[in-house]
């Protein structure tokens, strides 16, 4: 036990290390940049007009801004990140929530009863993001519970969890297998319907872990058990598992705000809920009453006699009372939802709101576990009885911003420590449905022991599946530029590294690749998709580089255009598959350094992205000075995946 509080300590205060470099960085971003480069960097948006008033849960203000200049611009504002409204006037600043954006529009649920006198007097006011103390607090909160629980419930799952104590199943339970998932995928479920404390679906690239992690949840509601709480660190897996349990039929709503707009998830909000019970209409009726006296009071301005103040005074606390009883109605509303309500789904985070924060749960379920930092896990199984964990800790681990708390291993999560010390509580889904036995022999032996088999459906097949104008030829290929002078360089400040000459080889291969095909012509057909493409780097620089390029090939850009082609860094295509992937590993040098090509998890995600067609180009006296690099260039020589890019310099015209 004292091994485990002390393992508890240390994670704590790595996460303060965390806590720590986090502010600093948004500090320094904040201090050190004007309002024209914080709207470039999409944490600003200025100037901005209030063109709505409301009154929100607990009587706080909300406010509906809308930007007035750099519409459309790309910018960082999501439900649920912490923003001020501010102005140049005074120097104000009113600190809330963002409860929605649309386009240019966003909702902020501010820290007030009533809005300072600056909104209203017509100074320029601007809203920015601004550090994040909530997520920190609940997690700091979270692990405090864990390491002072005692002869509880949450003591045990903590030991089992952290490998002090076995985890126990009852195998003799009867399950019957679901007819339409593989035997890998139903010994998953089968294993988590027979765990009494904790159980791992560890799905490698491909293997339908959502489809299994769904159906597991179905049979959980179907053997009995009465509220279930469905989580994972990101809005988008959250989403995701929302949508899919919406449409088997599942009583679920979604706490929190999702990350993109469909009429199945707005449905499903817990806002969306409470509008369409049948004691909403009372509560909107006292809302509205109570806007009503509240406008009036405020109709009294600057100077006004001792009656006037005295019907002012009357009128706000009208409208207070009303207000007060509306709340009472909200959540008498909201607890009769949630007392009925078959799964709640939230961010890890998320499962710390107010209205959700009482309740307990017969299974929590973690999906992207092995992407989530330890503390952020713990905060939803604080309130379980069992838990279910659901995750690849072979690809992107979560990410820490701190060097030294990274090193003390704030990075290893949850899920590592419980698969390694537990290692019986998992299954591993073994059959994967994306990629061509080639594109996933190199990952399968480094990573999954070669257990993975590929699909029938998938094995075998090649671009001539989607157009038959394509020649089959080779599967995967390393393209070696080793010997070319292709050096990589740093740009900006050492900030990232780029390799132009060798971006322009692999867009020359692919516009090679492409030359018998045209976009647009893809065949119809019932099962028919356009040709998806995704060129990756794990450098920002040299994605920058590509982009810019790939507008000026007409081909390229018209694919671009019509979204069959993407190109960015590695983590914005994870969860993602093409049926073209292209990698620029940029790293060139005579010192053999990589750089964060080392992160060999990172480059599992790269490498198992592509369906059909997997081009590598690299220089392979650098990069064989890695030992999985080394290996990866014997698995290229062995199944004739090597060529030269002498090859293609060869090939251009004089």
């Amino acid at each position: 036990m004292d091994e485990i509080l002390n393992e508890l300590l240390e994670v704590r205060a790595l996460l303060k290390l965390e806590q720590d470099e986090d502010r600093k960085q948004y500090q320094l971003k904040n201090a050190q940049t004007t309002i024209t480069e914080r709207k470039r960097l999409g944490i600003c948006w200025y100037p901005v007009n209030v063109i709505k008033q409301e009154v929100g849960f607990g009587n706080k203000v909300v406010v509906e801004l809308e930007r007035i200049s750099g519409r459309d611009q790309l910018h960082m504002f999501q439900a649920g990140s912490s923003a001020a409204l501010f102005t140049n006037g005074d120097g104000g600043t009113l600190n809330g929530v963002v409860l929605e954006v649309k386009r240019n529009k966003l909702r902020l649920a501010t820290s007030k009863e009533d809005l300072p006198d600056w909104v209203e007097e017509g100074y320029k006011m601007g809203v920015e993001l601004t550090f994040d103390e909530v997520s920190y607090r609940e997690m700091e909160i979270a692990l405090m519970k864990v390491m002072e629980a005692e002869k509880s419930r949450l003591a045990q799952l903590r030991d089992i969890i952290l490998g002090a104590e076995p985890a126990y199943f009852r195998r003799e339970k009867p399950f019957t297998p679901v007819p339409f998932l593989n035997d890998s995928q139903n010994a998953a479920v089968a294993n988590i319907m027979q765990a009494k404390d904790v159980a791992i679906i560890h799905g490698p690239p491909g293997t339908g872990k959502t489809t299994t992690l769904v159906q597991a949840i179905l049979q959980t509601l179907e053997a009995g058990e009465r509220r279930l709480l469905v989580t994972a660190p990101s809005n988008t897996a959250v989403d995701l598992l929302t949508e899919k349990l919406a449409e088997q039929g599942v009583n679920v709503i979604r706490i929190g705000n999702p990350s993109r707009v469909s009429e199945v998830l707005l449905e499903h909000t817990l806002d969306s809920q409470v509008m369409h019970h049948r004691d909403f209409r009372q509560l909107k009726k006292l809302r509205k009453s109570a806007e009503e006296y509240r406008t009036m009071a405020f109709q009294f301005k600057r100077s006004f006699g001792h009656e006037e103040r005295e019907q002012r005074r009357r009128m706000k606390e009208e409208s207070k009372r009303m207000l007060e009883q509306a709340d009472d109605i909200e959540q008498y509303i909201t607890n009769d939802l949630l007392d009925h309500v078959e799964v709640i789904t939230c961010t890890l985070v998320g499962s710390a709101n107010r209205m959700i924060r009482h309740l307990q749960y017969d299974t929590v379920f973690i999906d992207e576990a092995a992407q989530a930092l330890e503390p952020a896990c713990w905060i939803p199984i604080t309130r379980a009885n069992r838990v279910v964990l659901a995750g690849d800790h072979h690809q992107l681990p979560p990410t820490v911003k701190s060097l030294a708390a990274e090193r003390g291993g704030l990075a290893r999560t949850l899920f590592e420590k419980c698969i390694e010390r537990q290692p019986e509580v998992a299954v591993m889904l073994n059959t994967q449905y994306r990629m061509h036995q080639h594109i996933m022999g190199f990952s399968n032996s480094q990573f999954y022991g070669s257990n993975l088999i590929a699909h029938d459906s998938v094995e075998s097949h090649t671009l001539q599946d989607i157009h038959p104008a394509f020649d089959p030829g080779l599967i995967v290929e390393f393209i070696d530029t080793a010997g070319c002078g292709f050096n990589d360089q740093t740009i900006g400040e050492g900030s990232s590294t780029a390799n132009p000459e060798e971006a322009d080889i692999l867009l020359k291969h692919l516009v090679n690749l492409l030359t018998p095909y045209e976009p647009g012509s893809d065949p119809e057909g019932e099962n028919a998709a356009p040709l998806r493409i995704g060129i990756i780097s794990p450098y920002r620089a040299q994605i920058n580089y590509l982009k810019d390029q790939v507008e000026h090939q007409p081909k390229l850009a018209q694919l671009l255009s019509r979204r069959q082609l993407s190109v960015g860094t590695v983590d914005s295509f994870q969860g993602q598959e093409r049926d073209i992937i292209y990698i620029s590993m940029v790293r060139s040098n005579p010192e053999g350094e990589i750089g964060f090509l080392g992160d060999i998890r990172r480059m599992n995600v790269a490498m198992t992205r592509a369906k059909k067609k997997m081009v590598i180009v690299g220089d392979s006296a650098t990069l064989g000075q890695h030992p999985f690099y080394q290996e990866f260039l014997t698995y290229a020589e062995r199944i004739g995946a090597y060529r030269s890019a002498w090859e293609l310099i060869s090939t251009d015209p004089e």
